[in-house]
């Protein structure tokens, strides 16, 4: 049975998320389970806007409920590496944002003599102005959950008199 874990804030949940655990659903197989970490505590003390944990576990319960797929455990993690380093799984999804943490992991975890995670990274989703779509976006009202522009910003020049 493949064991595959992934992580994130999982602030606002979008379409690079859903990428994330397609994946990690895929790569889990007809037999295999996920296990996400979900970020909490001191590690988003640099967020400026933070949905709870309640509300972020949720949203992504219910992507999982809707993809029909059961085999899965959340786990609330407080620091970047979460559970992975002694955690006994078989690959990690990632971004190419925390594609660095996973070669992290997979030194500590050798360090222990545990074999390596298989690190298997998504790409970017990209919005429609071809930016990556992301949490941070979202809440500055760039663009929707889809990646569709919502805001134009217009600079206008100040009469300088």
């Amino acid at each position: 049975m493949m064991k595959v874990c992934v992580a994130g804030t999982f602030n606002v949940f979008h379409k690079g998320h859903k990428l994330l655990i397609d994946t990690a659903i895929q790569t889990a197989g007809k037999t295999g389970k996920i296990f996400i970490g979900i970020t909490k505590g001191e590690l988003l003390k640099k967020k400026k806007f933070l949905i709870p944990f309640e509300q972020r576990e949720q949203a992504i319960r219910d992507y999982l409920n809707e993809k029909l797929f059961h085999r899965y455990e959340i786990i609330p993690i407080y620091d970047i590496y979460g559970l992975a380093i002694d955690g006994s799984y078989d690959a990690i999804i990632v971004s190419p944002e925390t594609k660095e943490n996973a070669q992290e992991i997979n030194e500590k975890r050798m360090q222990k003599q545990k074999n390596p995670l298989e690190i298997i990274s998504i790409p970017y989703i990209l919005a429609t102005d071809k930016k990556p779509i992301s949490s941070t976006r979202i809440l500055n009202n760039e663009i929707d959950v889809n990646g569709h522009i919502v805001n134009k910003k217009i600079e206008t020049k100040k009469n300088s008199k």
